[in-house]
C-alpha cells in the first residue's frame, strides 16, 4: 500500500464508524443528507490534515451544536431559533466548512508537491487559515445564539439603533463577548494540536473579530435586499474573510 493512501483509508474507516454510531443515536444532530455530507467533510479533513485538523472540526461541530441549543425554547417562542430546532443539513455543513476545506486541500497540495511555485511556508499559512475559518464561524455562531438568548440590549451594527434580538445585523455586548470566547476556544485547540503558533492564536482572534463584525454589516445592509444571499452564502463569505484576514496578518508580521 502506498504510504500516501493510509491517511485516506483511516479517514474512510473512522468516519464510517462515527456515521454509523451517530445514525442510530436517538438524538439527531444532523439530517440524513447532513450526515452524508459531514462524512465527506470528515474524510477530506483527515486525509488532508490528519488527526490535528479533525480535532479542530470536531470541537467546532460539538461546541457549535451545543451553543445553538442554548435557550432554544425561548428562541423558538420568539421565532428567532435556528430551523429544525438546530438540526443541521448539508447547506449548514458546507456553509460552515467550505472555506476550511479549501484551506485543508491547499495545505495538502502544496505539502505533497503537487502545486509548485509556492514555498512550504504556505502549508503553515493554509493551516492558519483553516483554524481561523472555524474560529470565525464559532465566533459568529456563539455571538448570535448567546445574543439572541441572553442579550439585554441589542443594536443594529450600522446605526447603533436598538433593534429586536434576532434582527439581521444585530449585535449585543453579551453576544460579542461570547463570540470572542468561541473564537479563542478554537484558536487554542488549533495551537494545542500544533496547527498554529502562539502568535497564530492572536491572529485568529483578530481575524474572527473582524470577520464576525463584517458579517453583521452584511446582514444589516445586503441580506434583506438580496434574496439569493442566504445565511449559508453569508457564512461562506464570513469564514473566507476570517481565513484571508489571518493569512494576511501572518504575512505582514512574518
Amino acid at each position: 500500500m502506498p504510504p500516501a493512501a493510509l491517511p485516506w483509508l483511516i479517514a474512510i474507516a473512522l468516519n464510517t464508524v462515527l456515521l454509523a454510531i451517530a445514525w442510530f443515536l436517538p438524538k439527531k444532530l444532523l439530517t440524513p443528507l447532513g450526515y452524508g455530507n459531514a462524512w465527506v467533510l470528515g474524510v477530506l479533513v483527515w486525509g488532508c490534515l490528519g488527526w490535528r485538523g479533525y480535532v479542530v472540526v470536531m470541537v467546532y461541530f460539538l461546541v457549535g451544536t451545543a451553543v445553538t441549543r442554548i435557550g432554544m425554547a425561548e428562541k423558538e417562542a420568539a421565532g428567532i431559533a435556528e430551523k429544525r430546532s438546530g438540526v443541521r443539513g448539508p447547506e449548514n455543513v458546507w456553509g460552515s466548512a467550505l472555506t476550511a476545506t479549501v484551506c485543508a486541500l491547499g495545505a495538502l497540495l502544496i505539502g505533497s508537491g503537487l502545486v509548485s511555485g509556492l514555498s512550504g511556508e504556505w502549508v503553515t499559512l493554509f493551516g492558519l487559515g483553516y483554524v481561523a475559518s472555524f474560529a470565525t464561524k464559532l465566533s459568529d455562531t456563539t455571538a448570535s445564539e448567546v445574543g439572541k438568548a441572553y442579550g439585554k440590549r441589542t443594536f443594529l451594527i450600522t446605526t447603533l439603533q436598538p433593534v429586536s434580538a434576532g434582527t439581521e445585523g444585530a449585535v449585543s455586548l453579551e453576544g460579542t463577548l461570547a463570540g470572542v470566547v468561541g473564537s479563542a476556544l478554537i484558536a487554542v485547540v488549533g495551537w494545542a494540536v500544533g496547527l498554529i503558533s502562539l502568535l497564530g492564536i492572536v491572529l485568529c482572534l483578530i481575524a474572527a473579530f473582524i470577520a464576525t463584525n463584517l458579517e453583521s454589516v452584511i446582514g444589516a445592509t445586503l441580506q434583506e435586499r438580496l434574496p439569493w444571499l442566504t445565511n449559508e452564502l453569508v457564512n461562506i463569505v464570513n469564514t473566507t474573510i476570517g481565513a484571508i484576514s489571518a493569512i494576511s496578518l501572518a504575512l505582514i508580521f512574518s
